[in-house]
């Protein structure tokens, strides 16, 4: 993996993202779930904290559910199959990626988004207060 991490380490907003993961995002932003468009809400138009989150976000070679430049910080919303075996681990592979790439990745539950939006949203918050006071590669 360290090969495939030094072909791909790249400083820009996309991070190298090729063209097809552009087209697959931008269908994706019309078929959001109920609890990504719930978090959009919350996120949209510099709500959280005065900081821009884009939806559906190409990122390296894969699709951020929601991803503030600034703070280098990815929100990912996990539905039911990412608790089979195999997911996590693509899903663990993944974070690491994206952290060699100075990007923090934070994962919520459908369900913690659609019954406890006032948590999830306290734990972005805090994340980006802590985020703020360290400075970023």
């Amino acid at each position: 993996m360290s090969s495939f991490k030094n072909n791909y380490k790249d400083i820009g907003m996309h991070k190298g993202a090729p063209p097809k993961i552009f087209a697959i995002a931008r269908i994706l932003r019309n078929k959001m779930t109920p609890a990504e468009t719930k978090l959009w809400e919350h996120l949209k138009n510099n709500q959280m904290e005065g900081f821009k989150f884009r939806r559906q976000h190409p990122i390296h070679l894969f699709i951020a559910d929601f991803y503030c430049h600034k703070l280098g910080l990815i929100i990912e919303l996990d539905g039911e199959y990412h608790n089979e075996e195999e997911q996590m681990l693509k899903d663990k592979e993944r974070t690491e990626l994206l952290n060699f790439q100075n990007v923090s990745v934070i994962r919520f539950k459908n369900e913690e988004v659609e019954n406890e939006i006032e948590k999830v949203l306290a734990e972005i918050k805090s994340f980006i207060n802590n985020t703020q006071h360290q400075p970023r590669p």
